[in-house]
């Protein structure tokens, strides 16, 4: 019985989160339109967080909590998940053509940003560290690379030179209920995840980590999931492949930069092997891009990033 409510609460955790993001982006996004901020600007901010703001909220209690497992593999996984499973789904739909830009910078820094994470999280291997602990420094550091990103994009911005502005369909009371309402329920929703999940790995005897990384991490992936499916559907195959390059950039730097600063993670040497395959799918990503139909993630190569990512799932599931 016990188990029963905890599955609940869990699924009305993530129901809660993927809720409160629709509001907050809701919120947010005509809030932007009412102060006249471009929709470019919108989309690379508002909704870039919007769809991470359950990852941030899951890390960022479960790292306030000491419980540094779900912390990190909500991470780790949910960028796994992004890149293996929700590519490969949008792009059997329909092949993924991919800009310039985003091969040459925006999947090369996201398999940067990786390999980086990975040197800093490992004080063992680097630098002979009694323990691993991803430190104020180490978040000062990734949250610097998200500040890059960030830098980066705005450039992008300036550049464009079309400044078109949608009327705000909301009044300003509105707008305040859809953000209060909104991170209300992503913290609310949040604590639901984090609590019944790691009673669920009690039960079940199953690390925190497991859990992490496969229901916790695609759970909160849901949102990049369901705008990946609708952009590819549309035909809009750059905002499918940006969302998630995007999303994984944002997940790794920010989310785990900001849980870090205000409270200290302790890194498992386990971690590794899911660090080695969200750094493989990085690179595997970029190899994709010039083989077959240059800058463009075809249905083959699509099929083989599902493969792969049902691979790790039924390899970590026979070694729990």
């Amino acid at each position: 019985m016990a188990i029963m409510i905890n599955v609940l609460g869990l699924i009305i955790g993530l129901v809660v989160l993927l809720k409160g993001a629709d509001f907050f982006v809701e919120g947010s996004s005509a809030l932007a339109l009412r102060l006249k901020v471009p929709q470019i600007v919108i989309g690379l901010t508002v909704v870039a967080f919007g769809t991470s703001a359950p990852e941030l909220i899951v890390s960022l209690l479960s790292a306030l909590k000491g419980q540094n497992e779900i912390a990190i593999a909500n991470v780790v996984g949910s960028n796994i998940f992004n890149l293996f499973f929700i590519l490969g789904i949008t792009g059997l739909i329909i092949p993924l053509q991919v800009k310039k830009t985003t091969v040459w910078r925006e999947i090369p820094f996201a398999l940067i940003s990786t390999l980086i994470a990975f040197v800093m999280f490992n004080d063992q291997l680097i630098d002979s560290g009694s323990e691993n602990w991803i430190s104020r420094i180490d978040a000062i550091i990734l949250l610097f690379l998200f500040l890059l990103f960030l830098v980066y994009n705005f450039m992008l911005i300036k550049a464009d030179s079309s400044s078109e502005y949608e009327v705000c369909p909301h009044s300003s009371l509105k707008i305040a209920i859809y953000i209060l309402a909104g991170l209300l329920a992503l913290i609310f929703g949040g604590k639901l995840v984090v609590d019944n999940a790691i009673r669920i790995a009690e039960l079940f005897q199953v690390s925190t980590k497991i859990i992490g990384l496969t229901i916790v991490a695609a759970g909160t992936s849901l949102p990049e999931l369901i705008t990946s499916i609708v952009a590819a559907r549309k035909g809009k195959a750059d905002i499918a492949v940006g969302n998630v390059v995007g999303s994984n950039i944002f997940n790794l730097t920010f989310i785990l930069g900001i849980s870090a600063f205000v409270h200290p993670v302790q890194y498992a040497l386990s971690f590794n092997q899911d660090m080695y395959i969200l750094t493989f799918g990085s690179a595997l990503m970029f190899i994709f891009m010039f083989t077959f139909k240059k800058h463009k993630l075809d249905r083959g190569e699509s099929a083989m990033f599902l493969f792969f990512y049902l691979a790790y799932m039924a390899y970590m599931l026979l070694n729990t």
